[in-house]
């Protein structure tokens, strides 16, 4: 452990839990010590995966430390390459997330789930970008949700700080899987394995694809396609050439990664 984060990586698969009680809230080292991870996540080509979570079974993460912020830590601090968490805008981050929130995600926390590709919540989870009631203006919040629902529910939700269950949150889309108490981790791992067995180059161009082309037309957004280089490499990959042959002779494909 260090700085409140549990780092555990095996098969693949990097697992990050927050685990400073209470509440999990993250203060300028944690977050540091989360862009720290998200970084060598990126640059190790042996993770293909990654998990967060909370400790515990009641908070995922509250988001910002306020007994750290009574204590002299600023807003306006560097909180790491990926600002606060490590996910808000991380640098060209193209493997796949995976948040398994197991309870409260408000605030900062939030947005680090929001930071993610696939949420799995626990029935009991819920959400809240409370920053109204103190005069705060949740940034990545704000610039995320409005990408991940429709308009007149985020900026209900970003103008009164109210609260959002995880039927609700699964009703607008915003959670991909709602799963009994206690089992995020278990459907979050078992989402981690099948992706860990996927083509290795597919992913990163699908995932740089996405975050470029989201908010351009349709016909620009294929003018793109055409000019990354990670979808360029996935066409000329043998990996291609690999899954045509395997699907012709009905057989698992072998990925190399080339």
């Amino acid at each position: 452990m260090s700085d409140g984060v549990n780092v555990v990586k095996a098969d693949g698969i990097l697992e990050v839990t927050i685990d400073r009680p209470k509440a999990n809230a993250i203060d300028l080292a944690a977050s540091r010590r989360l862009n720290d991870i998200f970084t060598e996540f990126r640059d190790d080509k042996s993770l293909k995966i990654a998990i967060i979570t909370g400790a515990g079974e009641k908070f995922f993460s509250p988001g910002w430390d306020l007994k750290a912020a009574a204590a002299g830590e600023a807003s306006n601090e560097d909180w790491g390459v990926g600002g606060f968490g490590g996910l808000n805008y991380p640098r060209n981050l193209n493997k796949p997330i995976i948040a398994a929130v197991n309870g409260i995600a408000c605030g900062g926390g939030f947005e680090v789930v929001l930071g993610t590709d696939i949420i799995v919540m626990e029935e009991h989870a819920k959400f809240a970008l409370p920053e109204i009631n103190v005069g705060v203006l949740p940034d990545a919040g704000t610039v995320k949700l409005r990408r991940r629902i429709p308009y007149h529910v985020a900026v209900e939700f970003l103008l009164t700080g109210r609260w959002m269950d995880a039927t609700e949150a699964k009703h607008w889309g915003l959670a991909n899987h709602v799963v009994p108490k206690g089992q995020s981790m278990t459907k979050a791992r078992e989402i981690a394995r099948q992706l860990a067995d996927g083509p290795p180059l597919l992913f990163p161009a699908i995932k740089q694809l996405l975050r470029h082309s989201e908010m351009l037309p349709e016909h620009e957004a294929f003018q793109l396609h055409d000019s990354l280089d990670l979808v360029q490499q996935v066409i000329r990959s043998d990996d291609l050439k690999e899954g045509t042959r395997a699907f012709s002779e009905k057989r698992k494909p072998r990925w190399t990664g080339r």
